[in-house]
């Protein structure tokens, strides 16, 4: 609810490279988790030029997907891709994790089929990741009709002591429509735990919670979601952080119905612009499919928010770049 301004010293775009863009940037004096110079982190083209002048609705859904192995055998399935489209047409952006192709054309090839009915999704991409051969990458495809992604506050979070498997990817947001100084704004931070690292891992995040709000962006709505693989009573030190909250509780994110894996979490007296709704999206029971069928989609269920469309007290705006005037 701060505004969201861009800080030269900290925050530098460099260069742009197809679907890459490189992010620069550099935070001394934590105790376990820097964020430091990053040259992988990747994002797509802007194509989001035409929008309506004002938004339609005053509140927006914020997402995160685990879409199970995602890659070329899902893309080859037209029914599963029918319904992941139809997912993400239901969300203003959605968090994807576990893409796991090498192939780097699996996230345009996914907008371009939501965008077939005449939406306006884009999308942005991160580095593959992994200590294995079986590496993956994060994502975030929004609906550019109605969000704005600040491409120069992507990044990579760096993890100097590899406490991380797959370190988060970072992104800033904000609402198109209302006016620039009303409009809501927010960072992600996508994230997919090791399942056996969760205590290291979970006890690395509220480091990388407190790194990414402090980073000099004066950005206080920060928003943590992803597959944790732990449900809400075992999140370690990052359900420790004072005033944090997490959106989901006592119900199965998996898609079987027996564990709860994904959650978002933030801190209510930050971002005010949550509404307070939120829930598990049960794929089964919306496009009335058996479980071997939603199973082709994703052993994980879609997980939301929702939030006001405007700033809940002080104005926010996008960041500005060096160089850049507004």
């Amino acid at each position: 609810m701060q505004k969201f301004i861009g800080a030269a010293g900290l925050l530098a775009a460099v260069a742009a490279i197809g679907w890459f863009v490189v992010q620069s940037f550099e935070i001394e004096g934590l105790e376990r988790i820097k964020l430091r110079s990053r040259t992988e982190t990747a994002a797509a083209d802007d194509a989001s030029s035409a929008v309506p002048s004002a938004l339609p609705g005053g509140t927006i859904r914020v997402a995160s997907f685990n879409i199970q192995v995602f890659g070329e055998a899902k893309l080859s399935k037209p029914q599963v891709m029918k319904s992941l489209c139809d997912i993400a047409q239901k969300f203003d952006v959605l968090a994807i994790q576990e893409i796991r192709s090498v192939n780097q054309d699996v996230l345009p090839r996914f907008v371009e089929q939501i965008n077939a009915t005449g939406r306006t999704y884009d999308y942005a991409v991160g580095p593959r990741l992994g200590r294995t051969s079986s590496k993956e990458q994060y994502a975030y495809v929004f609906d550019a009709a109605r969000i704005e992604l600040d491409r120069g506050s992507i990044y990579t979070v760096s993890d100097p002591d590899d406490l991380l498997h797959r370190e988060p990817l970072v992104a800033g947001f904000r609402v198109r429509g209302p006016p620039a100084e009303q409009a809501f704004t927010f960072t992600l931070i996508n994230i997919h735990t090791d399942p056996d690292e969760t205590d290291t891992e979970l006890d690395a995040l509220d480091d990388v919670f407190r790194a990414v709000r402090n980073d000099g962006r004066g950005e206080d709505d920060v928003i943590l979601l992803g597959d944790l693989n732990v449900d809400d009573a075992h999140l370690g030190e990052l359900g420790q952080v004072p005033g944090i909250y997490w959106l989901i509780s006592g119900t199965p994110t998996n898609t079987r119905g027996t564990k709860l894996y994904d959650n978002i979490l933030l801190e209510p007296r930050a971002t005010g612009e949550f509404t307070g709704r939120a829930g598990v999206f049960d794929m089964s029971r919306e496009f009335n499919l058996s479980l071997e069928q939603a199973l082709e989609i994703s052993d994980h269920q879609p997980i939301w928010a929702e939030f006001s469309a405007t700033e809940g007290s002080v104005p926010g705006r996008i960041a500005v770049r060096p160089g850049e005037q507004r």
